[in-house]
């Protein structure tokens, strides 16, 4: 059980996924949890209805009591955020960021030395507590605070250490990845439809079929190569598939979809980050 208390810094749709997942898994007392924002009362009543946290407005937050502050508001609004903070946190508090875009070291320029940060990026599986999630400690973090943060990430997923200059390919990865399951769902359900099967049970047969598959993924020590050579007949129908699937340019193209988010992360953590300097 997580000990600390933590306050979330904002109350959107990301915020309430991970706050769900938290107190569903019991990892850490509702009341442990705070939910913040500047002025929306009616957002905060909904949450610590549904919930069971506390919920204050931002400016009527102890912010002495708090352990670890989830900043989770919109990215725009980060400089005002460390600006109000710089002041208020000691260097045993801990800010964790799940603010797409926004480095360690740009939020660490703007705070007091040595101040802890972690940055993190769930999924949008956080809900359903299946999330990947990444975690990029800042150079001041301390570890056993790193400990607790990803404690509080399991409660809605899998946790994964990363350095931060790899952020972008987990972004193509993880944040882009349900897309592409879906865009193969659409497909196949189309197909299938086609074909003369009704939806329900084309989305009910798509989907038990990928969790079986990543399920057995996540088991098994063969590579993806070879549990794909395993249920691979020599002209049977699953080779006759991917051989389609090949000559259409798939694999080519699932690389492409990759590299393509992960490129474009990039560019939009730069042109975030060169707009907040360029407003100061």
């Amino acid at each position: 059980m997580i000990k600390q208390t933590i306050a979330f810094l904002g109350a959107g749709s990301m915020a309430e996924a991970m706050i769900s997942g938290m107190v569903e898994s019991e990892n850490i007392p509702a009341e442990q949890i705070i939910v913040t924002n500047r002025s929306n009362q009616e957002r905060l009543n909904h949450i610590q209805y549904k919930y069971g946290v506390r919920t204050v407005l931002k400016d009527e937050l102890n912010f002495a009591e708090v352990d670890q502050f989830i900043l989770a508001m919109k990215p725009k609004d980060i400089d005002a955020v460390l600006e109000d903070l710089k002041n208020k946190l000691n260097p045993d508090q801990v800010l964790v960021s799940v603010l797409a875009g926004i480095s360690t070291s740009y939020m660490e320029d703007r705070l007091n030395d040595h101040q802890q940060v972690v940055r993190v990026m769930p999924n949008t599986s956080s809900m359903l507590r299946e999330s990947a999630t990444a975690v990029c400690p800042g150079q001041f973090a301390d570890i056993e605070n790193v400990e607790v943060t990803k404690s509080l990430l399991r409660s809605i997923g899998e946790v994964f250490v990363i350095e931060e200059e790899k952020m972008d390919v987990f972004t193509g990865i993880a944040g882009s990845g349900p897309a592409y399951f879906y865009y193969l769902m659409e497909h196949i359900e189309a197909t299938g439809r086609a074909e003369g099967m009704d939806s329900e049970t084309l989305r009910e047969i798509g989907a038990q079929t990928l969790l079986g598959a990543a399920k057995m993924m996540l088991e098994r020590d063969e590579s993806p190569a070879e549990l794909r050579e395993n249920v691979t007949s020599p002209n049977g129908t699953t080779a006759a598939g991917l051989d389609a699937l090949a000559a259409s340019g798939g694999g080519q193209a699932i690389s492409e979809a990759v590299r393509g988010a992960a490129s474009r992360s990039k560019e939009l953590s730069a042109e975030l980050e060169g707009l907040l300097v360029g407003s100061r």
